[in-house]
């Protein structure tokens, strides 16, 4: 079991509110969040409802302009939070969350980033610097967050939270390519793209390319090593604290090897697990 938590006043109406954000979204990360005491659980949900917050200003159309706005008005949101006064009904949940367990404002403040990152239309055929960036951003911050958390802050547990997020990031852009092309997306790295003799950039042009599957096949190879790299991390780490972490990852490694068998072909709707695999991930990597 985890630590025990350490103590805050949780308010029902706040916890409702955070937490339907999670079953509404559908994410397979409600059931890892589900293994977790009351305290933490809230903190998780909070901590997911502000990036589903920050992640829909980004999806939702609207003017480039007035996404940088509602961003930038998140940043002060934050600074508010921080300063022990917030206004927005998600930042007064996490006020308890971030003093008991030592959230560090710079996570959120990346999750803000890369959502702008999508906000400005910049993920069209970034270099391999910029995606790495915006899967920090996006992902391994939300990591860095969930393992203080757990209660599980050790020498390698930052390194789980990183090589997970990279994982499971390069999962959804894997899973994903076709979806984001028709709505102007492309997340594939410029320097694979370029090595496959694919010269275009647009996202559409680019689905229709004989060689996008040898793109996305290399791509594959990258999150799989991601993959290795954070079993070997988690190895030294508790393995009860870290038991939603694993449950979160084991879920998106079977979209991976789905993608996988089916030769990295970009499909539209997206592969998905089925509902027996979710439960008996869930029976294994949350119950066992």
């Amino acid at each position: 079991m985890n630590a025990a938590s350490p103590a805050f006043a949780i308010d029902p109406g706040q916890y409702d509110m955070v937490a339907e954000a999670v079953r509404a979204s559908g994410s397979s990360f409600y059931w890892g969040m589900r293994l977790l005491s009351r305290p933490r659980r809230f903190a998780m949900y909070a901590v997911y409802a502000f990036c589903r917050e920050v992640d829909d200003i980004a999806d939702e159309p609207g003017e480039p302009e007035t996404k940088r706005r509602q961003l930038a008005e998140w940043r002060v949101e934050l600074d508010r939070l921080y300063a022990g006064a917030p206004t927005h009904p998600i930042a007064v949940a996490l006020v308890g969350p971030v003093a008991a367990y030592g959230l560090p404002k710079e996570d959120f403040l990346a999750v803000v980033d890369g959502c702008e990152m999508d906000g400005r239309n910049q993920m069209v055929r970034p270099d391999m610097a910029t995606l790495n960036l915006y899967c920090d951003r996006v992902a391994c911050a939300v990591g860095r967050l969930s393992v203080r958390v757990f209660g599980e802050l050790r020498p390698r547990s930052l390194d789980v939270a990183n090589a997970t997020g990279m994982a499971l990031q390069l999962t959804n852009i894997l899973r994903d390519v076709a979806v984001d092309a028709r709505i102007g997306r492309l997340y594939l790295p410029d320097e694979l793209l370029a090595a496959h003799g694919i010269a275009e950039s647009d996202p559409m042009a680019v689905l229709a390319h004989p060689n996008l599957t040898r793109v996305c096949r290399d791509l594959g190879a990258i999150a799989a090593g991601y993959f290795e790299a954070s079993d070997r991390a988690m190895a030294e780490c508790s393995r009860a604290a870290m038991r939603p972490a694993t449950l979160m990852k084991e879920m998106y490694r079977g979209i991976f090897h789905q993608v996988e068998t089916q030769g990295f072909v970009p499909r539209d709707p997206p592969v998905k697990v089925s509902k027996g695999f979710k439960l008996w991930c869930i029976l294994r990597h949350g119950l066992l």
